[in-house]
């Protein structure tokens, strides 16, 4: 066999089919996005090898995991890839390029399809997804959206993408809505390192000599950390405010968060973090309207005693260009009225221009 260059991640998409070896709980963590899992070793034969080298020995351990990655081996030539043709290329990693994806590599090249294994595995991925971040951030032409809760932000940011705008979307890939009520219903947040990978990969597709919409997010969004240096840029961008009246706010909070009436006593139960700042009779209050699940004169309260207060104060310790920022007013919410904040953000490009 000829000497072969090592694959890189950067060579990912010269291949028909990227392949990771890994278990699937790694997989489920994160993994090369448009990958697909097809384990060596499931999750309870790797803890089960890892055990047996620990406890018994070394060679223990080879002889039983290679029985293992033989018969998955067979499985996925079997199943996985049945269909595939004499000329397939595919490109295979595991954690680190070890033994994982050299096993699949080395049988995938018996059968005669030019198969590669990628150099250093996820973990080389994920110096990729950190290198990325820190080299695009600080070229961003970013245009930071802000405005007091329940301004509907991020539905702005779609109507830009529906425009044509180049959008990222932080709330979107951290499943969660940023607020203390942001878990989506049924939708766990990913891991950090997903996160990360989400955003990294959509900054990949970026033209950067165009600008780039995001909302104006704290440093976390429900449990996740924001990457540091998209915190330090975003901070120093030009800002564009929505700003909304009351009832445009409180009727958009109502149909963007009715599914929280659906669960009462979760809904009581997040409100009582809220005691230390609001008191116990104030919280008692509303959580007492979250149980009758009268959603609107909580959302309203929450919105005017807790939310808004603080909102002023905190964007303009936060972003640089607060004093100097752009600013949409409205009283119309719907989808007509968002779709118009967003022709109103195009349109300020023209006049910067």
């Amino acid at each position: 066999m000829s000497h072969r260059q090592p694959i890189r991640v950067t060579d990912r998409h010269k291949f028909d089919t990227l392949i990771d070896a890994r278990s699937p709980g790694e997989f489920a963590l994160d993994h090369i996005p448009g990958a697909i899992n097809c384990p060596v070793l499931d999750d309870e034969e790797r803890a089960r090898v890892g055990t047996i080298y620990k406890q018994v020995s070394s060679f223990e351990a080879k002889r039983l995991g290679a029985a293992m990655v033989a018969a998955n081996l067979a499985r996925h030539l079997r199943e996985t890839f049945a269909d595939k043709p004499a000329n397939w290329k595919p490109l295979v990693y595991c954690w680190r390029g070890g033994l994982r994806s050299g096993s699949m590599v080395t049988w995938l090249r018996l059968v005669g399809w030019d198969a590669q294994q990628m150099a250093g595995g996820y973990k080389a991925f994920r110096g990729h997804v950190i290198d990325q971040l820190d080299e695009l951030v600080p070229r961003l032409q970013m245009r930071v959206l802000c405005g007091a809760t329940g301004s509907a932000k991020t539905r702005v940011l779609h109507a830009l993408e529906q425009s044509g705008a180049q959008v990222l979307d932080l709330e979107g890939y951290a499943s969660h809505k940023g607020s203390l009520l942001g878990n989506l219903p049924g939708i766990e947040q990913p891991s950090q390192k997903r996160f990360e990978t989400l955003i990294a990969e959509q900054l990949e597709s970026f033209d950067l000599s165009r600008p780039i919409y995001l909302e104006g997010e704290s440093a976390k969004i429900g449990r996740l950390g924001v990457p540091l240096v998209l915190v330090e840029y975003m901070r120093k961008s030009p800002v564009i405010e929505v700003r909304a009246t009351t009832a445009a706010r409180l009727s958009y909070l109502l149909r963007d968060y009715a599914y929280l009436g659906d669960d009462p006593e979760a809904l009581a139960r997040k409100l009582g973090w809220l005691k230390e700042m609001q008191g116990n009779e104030t919280v008692g209050r509303w959580q007492a309207w979250a149980q009758a699940r009268e959603l609107s004169p909580l959302f309203e309260e929450l919105m005017l005693r807790h939310y808004d207060p603080h909102y002023e104060r905190s964007q303009s310790n936060h972003f640089e260009q607060w004093t100097g920022r752009e600013v949409l007013e409205t009283d119309d919410l719907s989808d007509a009225g968002i779709a118009q904040l967003a022709e109103k953000c195009l349109a300020l490009e023209t006049v910067r221009a």
